[in-house]
């Protein structure tokens, strides 16, 4: 064993190619140096440090050096050769190794996400990668105005920042299609909200979903598939709000649970708009804002920069294309889930 507890195989030659070097002057052939690198490719495998490594290298030239008679000068060269080719073959294998961890955490997480893989051994390759799938754990997916990576500035900050603030609690923090992820334990909320923060300020008001936490394997997919469509339900509603959360929003999904019975419901009680001069696009969006401002007639005109006469007259208008009237609490809910399932299905933009 040489110093530092490095054993002699990593060493193999070093003295004899010195002392060689030492006495005709000549430089390290390309058999040596590949020499060289494959053991330092043996040595990272192997798990030993480059520091000790290279103090074990200079450790060997200086007791060789005594023995050298030849040029100091060609020695110095052969040394540098021969470190910088062990090295070489180091880094070589670490970045082999980051290959291989990066690819199988790629399909970890896509095996989990999809839910593609047997729940034993997707439950056994968890664990490597700090989570139990025993538990419950809820997914927050953040997207903003550009795509994500895991090598980009943006993961690494909300790494930073989660690391800094909870240490390591089982958190997941990955990308999937261009969006942030954050997996985290069900029962420690105050984790994804922090998540939610400061993804929401990272991505330049990017917006922020959470799904519900759900039990098991499968319930990791539940929970993200759920803040994907969060998202998706987000951008069909045109909502404003930065952080949305799944379980604040279980009426829309049960809404379009029967897509035939909504589209019949938006044609019943809406489809009388579309005889108005300029469509119905307008007075859909009448009633959007006149419900969306809690019935309140002056902030629904102000949002919609008219005046409180021009709303009042287009409220009245729709009552009399309908027959029912928006200010009437017996018709309200039903307009308003009505103009609820336009937006959800795009209409009138798409035909039901």
């Amino acid at each position: 064993m040489t110093e530092q507890g490095i054993p002699d195989r990593y060493l193999r030659g070093y003295a004899q190619l010195l002392a060689d070097v030492s006495a005709t002057g000549r430089r390290l052939a390309r058999d040596e140096i590949e020499d060289r690198r494959v053991l330092g490719e043996q040595a990272a495998e192997a798990g030993h440090g480059l520091r000790a490594l290279v103090r074990a290298h200079l450790a060997a030239t200086r007791a060789a050096w005594p023995g050298a008679p030849g040029s100091a000068d060609s020695t110095l060269a052969a040394v540098q050769q021969a470190v910088d080719a062990f090295a070489e073959g180091y880094e070589r294998a670490q970045r082999h190794a980051v290959r291989q961890e990066e690819a199988a955490r790629r399909e970890f997480i896509d095996d989990l996400l999809y839910g593609r893989s047997d729940l034993g051994r997707l439950a056994e390759r968890a664990e490597r990668f700090g989570l139990r799938l025993s538990r419950t754990h809820a997914v927050a997916v953040a997207e903003g105005p550009t795509a994500y990576d895991e090598s980009g500035p943006v993961p690494r900050q909300v790494e930073r920042s989660l690391i800094a603030r909870f240490g390591d609690r089982s958190i997941l923090l990955t990308t999937k299609g261009g969006r942030l992820l954050c997996v985290a334990p069900g029962d420690q909320d105050e984790i994804l909200a922090h998540f939610a923060q400061q993804a929401h300020a990272a991505t330049e008001g990017g917006r922020v979903a959470i799904g519900r936490s759900q039990p098991g394997a499968g319930g990791v997919v539940q929970s993200y598939e759920e803040a994907l469509n969060t998202l998706e339900l987000a951008e069909r509603l045109q909502m404003t709000e930065p952080v949305l959360r799944a379980a604040d929003l279980l009426v829309y999904p049960v809404l379009t649970r029967d897509r035939q019975a909504l589209a019949d419901l938006v044609r019943g009680a809406l489809g009388p708009l579309t005889a108005a001069r300029g469509g119905a696009q307008p007075l859909l969006d009448t009633l959007t804002a006149y419900f969306d401002c809690g019935c309140v007639a002056a902030e629904a005109a102000r949002r919609l920069s008219l005046s409180v006469r021009a709303l009042t007259y287009r409220l009245d208008r729709i009552h009399r294309l309908t027959g029912a009237d928006p200010a009437d609490p017996a018709h309200r809910y039903m307009l308003q889930t009505a103009v609820i399932g336009a937006r959800l299905l795009d209409w009138p933009a798409r035909p039901l």
